[in-house]
């Protein structure tokens, strides 16, 4: 391994000072199966070879460059403007990483300031922290959080949350031995006469999801209502481009609100990395996980910014740590800050309703097809469910479709069963008036 710099005699010096007689005997706890093995690596290519290999196995993928994408469940297709890949791809942005001396971090710091700070405007909340993994985790961060503050052990959650939001909160909680409680959605929404009987002294937390994994708009507003007759915390999670229409959760007394950042500015970049955000009222302020940067002035007088909280275990003893995950998502929060800000407030709300006006169209035109009809009747932002009459295997349906070009929704069965001939339609600002109509025909065209 020639790219280790240890000379033999730096071996043999730190061998004898561990008392191993060889670096065979170092290793001598692991199965020698684990250790006597061929990796059966082909030859060694050149360069241009190497970019063709690659090149080859990419084009074998399904991208949004080819195939037009009606899909969502979580991933979601916007446009980026170009200024955002223009400024983002900066050299001192790009190779950026933890901000451990501020002093050398300044524009690290400041962006991540500055993230938090739209994070708030947007949700309406009163902190947010230095950005989480993604949207799931930073759920199951809310319920951590929730658990410890409130020292209960009971947490409800809507069924109509992200199915692997949900499992993430399950891995995250089991070892903690918590009670978790799923209130159905029969209509598409939380069902709140069931929520309102689930809700008791033992909650710590309730979690819903504002547009929920089908696509349908919730009743935040009396929801908040039923959760605040206890002594229980009310977690949001929130998608942040439906906020240009939406009430933002602290206008109707969210105590959390988090959620994915993907959609502002970031790529689909086939599942990840993305960017979660994390925002609370601010008497949680203390119990956020990760860390939060802040402003202050330097010994001079000017304007700097510092890392004012640091919660995480990297910073401080294990024990006393509210959570290790905060790592640096800088890079993700840059793109999301820079996206932001091209587009303002009004941009947001514009886009937005180019959701909701693109969305509505193309579920009326597949409405008149005559073995359609959309499963559940209440509002959606951007997703809808349809649902086929006869009883059609939508994923059939799908398959139909990807062979057309056209990625066409995401059958559900697989998470909830009830639901077998049904579809999830995702439509955003990318979508034209005919690539919608090209939809409606090869579904027509398959009936």
């Amino acid at each position: 391994m020639d790219y280790i710099p240890n000379t033999e005699r730096d071996k043999e010096l730190m061998m004898k000072e561990m008392g191993v007689s060889s670096f065979d005997a170092l290793l001598s706890d692991i199965p020698e199966s684990l250790r006597k093995f061929s990796l059966s690596l082909p030859p060694g290519l050149s360069e241009p070879q190497v970019l063709k290999v690659l090149k080859d196995l990419s084009n074998n993928n399904t991208n949004t460059e080819k195939y037009i994408s009606f899909l969502g469940a979580g991933a979601y297709e916007h446009y980026i403007p170009t200024v955002v890949d223009h400024l983002a791809s900066r050299g001192e942005f790009f190779t950026c990483y933890t901000p451990y001396q501020p002093e050398v971090s300044q524009g690290t710091l400041q962006v991540i300031y500055e993230f938090q700070t739209l994070m708030c405007e947007l949700t309406g909340m009163d902190v947010a922290n230095a950005s989480m993994y993604d949207g799931s985790t930073a759920l199951a961060e809310a319920a951590l959080l929730s658990l410890r503050l409130k020292e209960k052990n009971k947490i409800i959650c809507s069924r109509a949350i992200h199915p692997e939001y949900r499992q993430v909160i399950r891995t995250y909680l089991e070892g903690l031995h918590t009670e978790i409680v799923e209130i159905d959605t029969p209509e598409g929404t939380t069902d709140i006469g069931q929520l309102e009987k689930a809700v008791d002294d033992r909650t710590a937390a309730v979690l819903v999801q504002n547009p929920n994994f089908f696509g349908s708009i919730e009743d935040m507003e009396a929801i908040s209502i039923i959760i605040h007759k206890y002594d229980t915390l009310f977690i949001a999670c929130v998608n942040p481009i439906s906020l240009g229409v939406l009430k933002p959760p602290g206008e109707y007394n969210a105590d959390i609100a988090v959620g994915e950042a993907q959609v502002l500015g970031n790529y689909l970049n086939y599942g990840g990395p993305y960017l979660g955000f994390f925002t609370v009222k601010k008497d949680l302020l203390r119990k956020m996980p990760g860390r939060i940067a802040g402003e202050t002035v330097d010994s001079k007088g000017n304007r700097c910014f510092v890392l004012t909280l640091q919660a995480r275990e990297q910073h401080i003893r294990r024990e006393k740590a509210t959570s290790n995950i905060c790592t640096n998502q800088a890079l993700l929060a840059l793109r999301a800050c820079i996206y932001l800000c091209a587009l303002g407030k009004k941009g947001m709300s514009e886009l937005a309703n180019l959701n909701v006006q693109k969305s509505h169209y193309a579920f009326e035109r597949l409405c008149t097809l005559d073995l359609i009809e959309p499963k559940f009747q209440k509002p959606f932002f951007n997703e809808f469910v349809l649902k086929s009459k006869d009883g059609f295997r939508m994923n059939k349906a799908v398959e139909h479709l990807l062979k057309k070009g056209i990625i066409g929704g995401l059958e559900i069965s697989g998470w909830y069963p009830e639901l077998s001939d049904c579809l999830l339609l995702c439509v955003t600002e990318t979508k034209t008036r005919e690539s919608i109509e090209r939809l409606v025909i090869e579904l027509g065209e398959l009936w």
